[in-house]
């Protein structure tokens, strides 16, 4: 089963609000997921963006690849440099 990390869209029209969720990646976008961490809301300056740090870092050890936009967040948010580390 591959695994994603990616966005899954909430909130009004023209008012995105996203979850970060570890998604199978048969399954729709705002679909069935496996777990949710973190949120990130666009729509506050600078855009607001929690993360649950441990259960990512396990997510990512076990192999989930994060998507291109993900990825991006993860490194402005810290994480993605402490994974790379952890893993060499």
């Amino acid at each position: 089963m591959a695994v994603k990390i990616r966005l899954a869209r909430a909130g009004a029209k023209k008012k995105p609000f996203y979850q970060i969720v570890v998604a199978d990646v048969r399954s729709k976008r705002d679909g069935r997921f496996i777990a949710n961490v973190g949120t990130y809301d666009p729509n506050q300056n600078p855009a607001a963006v929690t993360f649950e740090e441990s259960e990512t870092l396990e997510w990512l050890g076990k192999g989930a690849q994060p998507t291109d936009t993900v990825k991006q967040i993860l490194k402005q948010a810290g994480i993605w440099e402490k994974f790379v580390s952890k893993a060499v």
